[in-house]
């Protein structure tokens, strides 16, 4: 999905957003920026944190609207949650993925401020995206929880989507070795089902268990794989080893037998 095909509502969506949250730049900045954050979410290298996902976080945000206290300011922290992303760095995924919270941050207080919203405004935008490093909103910070729980509801989707999600995620890290890539998505799944509860706003409660069910099936099918990478690895290292050894041993006797003909 590129800039192009993006849906028609997304820019009028986004203007009226700045517009509540007291922006007051002309029309044409308000679309300019707007038109910056799609080609950045419309990047080749972006399989899963890509304009798909930005639309499927704003429906979210719909569904959960009533709960937020500024549900305009949530929205523009979901435009900018992952505006700044960049898979190629190998610790990335690792550690919190390819999405860059601090920079989206950055950027987004340096647009919002630019369309003339308010500072306070713009940096509570900046600290929700922020707050998405860890995804472990305060409780009672009701815009945070409705934020954190729409960016991780793709959890709690049907078998077959959840299935396309693990696909392109693991597209957007091609680059990282096979057991790499599994030992950090085996991290991310224990501390994701370590956590009391995975969605924290009450009407994001009917997805606690759905997603519960895709990453503890997930979890048990990564273990195996690792297991068969462990035991594929071990069994190489004997061969390798019983080939070293011949090799030594073989090496040994030449080497003796020279010895006792001088």
């Amino acid at each position: 999905m590129g800039v192009h095909d993006a849906p028609a509502w997304l820019v009028p969506a986004f203007t009226r957003n700045v517009l509540e949250a007291g922006g007051t730049a002309p029309p044409e900045d308000v679309r300019r920026t707007a038109e910056d954050l799609l080609e950045r979410w419309t990047r080749p290298e972006r399989h899963f944190h890509n304009l798909r996902h930005l639309v499927d976080v704003l429906a979210r945000v719909d569904e959960l609207d009533e709960e937020a206290h500024h549900p305009e300011l949530v929205r523009l922290a979901a435009w900018y949650h992952g505006a700044v992303f960049d898979s190629a760095e190998r610790k990335a995924y690792a550690n919190q993925g390819g999405e860059d919270e601090a920079a989206s941050a950055v950027l987004a207080r340096e647009q919002l401020m630019a369309l003339g919203v308010p500072e306070k405004q713009a940096q509570r935008v900046a600290a929700l995206v922020s707050a998405l490093v860890r995804h472990a909103p305060d409780p009672t910070d009701s815009d945070c929880a409705v934020l954190c729980d729409a960016d991780l509801a793709m959890l709690a989707t049907e078998p077959q989507r959840y299935k396309s999600y693990l696909h392109d995620v693991r597209a957007e890290y091609a680059h990282l070795p096979v057991e790499d890539y599994v030992r950090a998505r085996l991290r991310i799944l224990h501390k994701l089902l370590a956590r009391p509860s995975l969605f924290v706003s009450p009407l994001a409660q009917p997805w606690e268990e759905p997603a519960r069910q895709n990453v503890s099936a997930e979890l048990q099918r990564l273990e195996k794989e690792i297991a068969r990478l462990e035991a594929a690895a071990a069994e190489r290292a004997a061969t390798e080893g019983a080939d070293a050894t011949q090799v030594t041993e073989a090496t040994g006797g030449t080497t003796t037998g020279s010895t006792s003909a001088s």
